[in-house]
C-alpha cells in the first residue's frame, strides 16, 4: 500500500537521500563486489543464482511507509479508504470474472451455433451429393435402358431385314418356278400346235383334189341360184308394172295411199312433239336441273317407298343440322319464317342472294328452307348454261315453265350463279351467254307467287346490275368461328363415329377417352377450315377406323377396339 502514502514516501526518500549516503555507497560497493564475483561464474550458475536471488528493497520501503502511516493521525481513514478501494477492486474483479464467464458462455453458444451450422451445411452437402449420385445413377440407368432399346431395335431391324430377304428369296424362287412352269407349258403347247398343224397339212395334201372339187361344185350352185333369183324378180316386177300402167284405177289408188301415208307420218311427228313437251313440263324435269325434291312419274315408279315417304314428310326446322354464327342463324330463321308465311298466305316470294366462301352451308340451308316452308326445291348450276350454246335460252325457259307447274311452290337454287349472270358492260361474254342472261332477266322481272329464286355466289361483285335489282335479301356466309367449329366437330363425330359404333352391326368399338376435350383442341387447330372441309375430316375418321377394323378382321378378330385418330389428324393439320 505504499502508493497511498506518496507524500510520506517522498519525504522518506528525501531523508534517506540526505542521510543515507553511506548506506548507498555500501550497497553500491557490495553490488560491485557481487558483480565482480559473478563475473567469475559460468552462464548457467549465474542463471541459477538469479532465480534464487531476492531483492528486499521493496520490503524495506513498505516497512518505512507502515511506520510513517502509524505515526500519522489519518491512519484509520487511510486504512478504511484502502479497504474500500480493495473491496471495489474485488468487485470490479468479480464483475470482470462474470463478464469473462459470460463471454465464455457466449463463445460456447456461438461455437455450438457454428457447429450446428457446419453440421447443417454438411447435411445439405451430403444430401446434394446423394441427389447428384442418384441423378447420375438415374442417368446411367436411363442411358443403359436407351442403349438396350437401341440394341433391341437394331436386333428387330436385323430380324426384319432377314425376314424381308427371306421373303424376297422365297418370292424370287416362286416367281422363277411360275415362269419355268409357264415356259414349259408354252413349249408343250407350241409342240402340240406344231404337231396338229403338220397333221392337218398332211391331211390337206392328201385330200387336195377332193377339196378343190367341193369348192368348184359349191361355187357353181351359188351362181345358178343367183341367176334364177334375178330372173324371177325381173319377171314379177315387169308383170306388175305392166298391169299397173295398163289400169289407171290402180295408179290413182297408189298415189292416194302414198299421200295419206306422208300426211300420217307428219301428223304423228307433230303430235308426238306436243305431247313430249307437255309430259316434260308436267312430269319430267328440265335438263339444267341437277337435283330436285319433285318426284317425276318415272321416279315414283322406280322408288315408290321414297315417294310415299316424301308425301308423308312433315316440315322440319330450317336450321336443323346447320351450324352457323348465332347472328346469322337469327337472320336466316327470320327469312325461313317469312318464306313459310308467304307460302301459307299465297303471297309473292322474296328473292335471296347468299354469298361467301365455298363450303359454308349455302346449299344445305336452301334445302332446309324449302323443307321447312313445305316447298319443292330444284338446284341448277350456272356453269351448265354456257356449254349449251344456243340451246341455253330454251333450257332456261323450260326451267321457269317447269317451275310454274309446281303446286306447292318451288325454291329454285342457282349455285355458282356468277358463271352466266356476269356484267354485260364490262365482261367479255359470248352472244349465246348474253342471250341466256337476257332470258333469265325476262323471266325474273317480276316477283312470282309460284317460285322463289335463291342465288349463291363466291364473288357477288361480278353480278350484272339488273340482277342486283331483282334481289330482296343479301346474306353473307362467313367461315365458322371457334365455337361453331367445335359444334361442327361434335356433330360430325356423333354422325360418322358414335352412331356407326352404336349400330347393330358394331363394326368397331371406341376406346374410353374424353372426346369433348379432343374436339375442343381440334377446333383450335382447324382455324380457317369451312364446314365442308370439317365434314370431310369426319368422313376421314370413319374411313380410318373402317380400315383399322378390316386390318383387325384380317387377323381373325371378331370385334375391333380402336381409338379415334384425332391426334394424327391434328398433326397433319
Amino acid at each position: 500500500m505504499s502508493w497511498l502514502l506518496g507524500r510520506n514516501r517522498q519525504q522518506t526518500e528525501i531523508v534517506g537521500s540526505n542521510g543515507g549516503t553511506g548506506t548507498d555507497n555500501d550497497s553500491e560497493s557490495k553490488t560491485a563486489g557481487e558483480r565482480t564475483g559473478d563475473s567469475q561464474l559460468t552462464k548457467a550458475e549465474r542463471k541459477a543464482m538469479d532465480a534464487y536471488r531476492f531483492d528486499s528493497t521493496a520490503l524495506e520501503r513498505a516497512a518505512d511507509a507502515a511506520k510513517t502511516l502509524e505515526r500519522s493521525k489519518h491512519a484509520r481513514e487511510a486504512l478504511e479508504l484502502s479497504k474500500m478501494q480493495e473491496s471495489t477492486r474485488q468487485q470490479e474483479y468479480q464483475s470482470k470474472v462474470k463478464e469473462y464467464e459470460a463471454h465464455i458462455e457466449q463463445a460456447k453458444v456461438e461455437q455450438k451455433r457454428i457447429d450446428h451450422e457446419e453440421r447443417r451445411k454438411t447435411l445439405i452437402e451430403e444430401t446434394k451429393q446423394q441427389q447428384q449420385r442418384a441423378q447420375y445413377q438415374d442417368q446411367l440407368s436411363r442411358k443403359r435402358y436407351e442403349d438396350q432399346l437401341v440394341q433391341q431395335q437394331r436386333v428387330q431391324e436385323e430380324n426384319l431385314r432377314k425376314q424381308e430377304e427371306s421373303v424376297q428369296r422365297q418370292e424370287t424362287m416362286r416367281r422363277q418356278t411360275i415362269e419355268h412352269e409357264i415356259e414349259m407349258k408354252e413349249k408343250n403347247r407350241l409342240k402340240l400346235l406344231e404337231h396338229e398343224l403338220r397333221a392337218k397339212a398332211r391331211v390337206d395334201r392328201e385330200n387336195r383334189d377332193i377339196n378343190l372339187e367341193k369348192i368348184r361344185i359349191k361355187a357353181q350352185e351359188h351362181r345358178t341360184t343367183v341367176l334364177e333369183g334375178i330372173r324371177t324378180a325381173g319377171s314379177v316386177i315387169g308383170a306388175g308394172a305392166e298391169a299397173m300402167l295398163t289400169d289407171w284405177d290402180k295408179v290413182l289408188m297408189a298415189a292416194g295411199g302414198l299421200s295419206l301415208l306422208a300426211l300420217g307420218v307428219y301428223s304423228a311427228k307433230g303430235a308426238t312433239g306436243v305431247v313430249s313437251r307437255y309430259v316434260e313440263a308436267r312430269i319430267g324435269k328440265p335438263t339444267l336441273v341437277g337435283e330436285t325434291s319433285r318426284f317425276a312419274f318415272l321416279d315414283a315408279l322406280k322408288h315408290p317407298i321414297n315417294y310415299f315417304k316424301r308425301l308423308r314428310a312433315r316440315p322440319s326446322d330450317a336450321l336443323q343440322g346447320v351450324v352457323l354464327n348465332p347472328k346469322l342463324e337469327e337472320r336466316l330463321r327470320d327469312i325461313a319464317i317469312a318464306t313459310k308465311n308467304t307460302r301459307i298466305n299465297r303471297g309473292l316470294y322474296r328473292n335471296v342472294l347468299m354469298h361467301g366462301p365455298p363450303g359454308t352451308g349455302k346449299t344445305m340451308f336452301a334445302k332446309k328452307l324449302a323443307e321447312h316452308s313445305g316447298m319443292d326445291f330444284a338446284i341448277m348450276t350456272g356453269g351448265d348454261v354456257a356449254p349449251m350454246g344456243k340451246d341455253g335460252v330454251t333450257a332456261i325457259h323450260k326451267v321457269f315453265d317447269w317451275s310454274h307447274t309446281s303446286r306447292r311452290g318451288l325454291l329454285l337454287f342457282v349455285d355458282e350463279a356468277d358463271a352466266f349472270l356476269r356484267k354485260r358492260s364490262s365482261e367479255k361474254i359470248s352472244e349465246d351467254l348474253r342471250a341466256a342472261l337476257n332470258a333469265f332477266l325476262y323471266r325474273t322481272s317480276e316477283q312470282n307467287p309460284k317460285f322463289m329464286l335463291v342465288l349463291a355466289s363466291n364473288t357477288p361483285e361480278q353480278f350484272d346490275y339488273a340482277i342486283n335489282d331483282r334481289l330482296d335479301e343479301m346474306v353473307e356466309f362467313m367461315l365458322p368461328g371457334l365455337e361453331e367449329r367445335e359444334r361442327l366437330l361434335r356433330l360430325y363425330f356423333d354422325k360418322y363415329v358414335l352412331q356407326p359404333a352404336a349400330a347393330g352391326a358394331k363394326r368397331f368399338k371406341l376406346d374410353t377417352f374424353d372426346y369433348g376435350k379432343i374436339c375442343t383442341k381440334m377446333a383450335t387447330l382447324c382455324e380457317g377450315m369451312s364446314g365442308r372441309e370439317i365434314s370431310k375430316l369426319g368422313v376421314s375418321w370413319q374411313a380410318a377406323m373402317a380400315w383399322l377394323s378390316e386390318q383387325e378382321r384380317a387377323d381373325h378378330k371378331s370385334i375391333t377396339k380402336v381409338k379415334l385418330p384425332l391426334t394424327i389428324t391434328a398433326n397433319k393439320l
